[in-house]
């Protein structure tokens, strides 16, 4: 396993491998499964050796709002805040790929901060790069009308997926930005119609 923590995660140390070799929990995980719930107490962080994790808010009304996706070589920054305070989830964590983790208990976490200065680099990182991802979602939100956010919204799932084949319902699309379904139909047709993206019963294709 170390192996394959080395290559996806090339700035850790040779001590820091092998303490998580040593410490850290191996779990494979299948799409569909929420391994992360609003108000509960997280105890691990959760490094991702493969699949995809979708990162989201979710309101009283079972709403959903989208935030990020984590990914191979990734780390969920708001689960590490999260665990070094002691403080319970604010979000939502579901598998949209299946996936094996790697599940680094708190102590462990704290402990590393100070004994592993690659270990200590790569949660700041973490902490920056989500932060900037966030800015992004809250400037769509703020500054863009509805069809630039639904663009927004479906670039970022094709970097995120590597593929201009996205499996996305219009219900999905409508619940994670917040609209009605009948409106991202409307905009998606619009999207066809400039030849932006092509629609399919199971999947939307895009063009550019």
């Amino acid at each position: 396993m170390s192996t394959d923590i080395k290559n996806l995660f090339p700035a850790f140390s040779k001590s820091l491998l092998e303490d998580l070799d040593d410490h850290a929990v191996f779990q494979s995980v299948h799409t569909g499964d929420v391994i992360m719930r609003t108000g509960q107490y997280i105890k691990s962080t959760v490094l991702v050796l493969s699949g995809m994790i979708k990162i989201y808010r979710e309101d009283d009304d079972g709403g959903e709002f989208f935030m990020y996706y984590l990914q191979p070589g990734q780390a969920c920054a708001i689960s590490m805040i999260c665990a070094t305070k002691s403080e319970k989830s604010q979000i939502m964590a579901k598998v949209v790929e299946d996936a094996e983790l790697a599940m680094v208990p708190l102590p462990l976490m704290d402990k590393w901060m100070m004994q592993h200065r690659s270990w200590y680099e790569f949660v700041i990182e973490t902490y920056r790069s989500r932060f900037e991802e966030v800015l992004e979602v809250i400037d769509s939100i703020a500054f863009r009308a509805m069809d630039e956010r639904l663009e927004f919204y479906l670039k970022r799932h094709k970097e995120a997926a590597a593929s201009n084949t996205l499996k996305l319902s219009h219900q999905e699309i409508a619940t994670e930005l917040n609209t009605s379904r009948e409106v991202i139909s409307r905009l998606l047709k619009k999207m066809e119609q400039r030849e932006l993206l092509k629609l399919h019963r199971n999947h939307i294709e895009l063009l550019k």
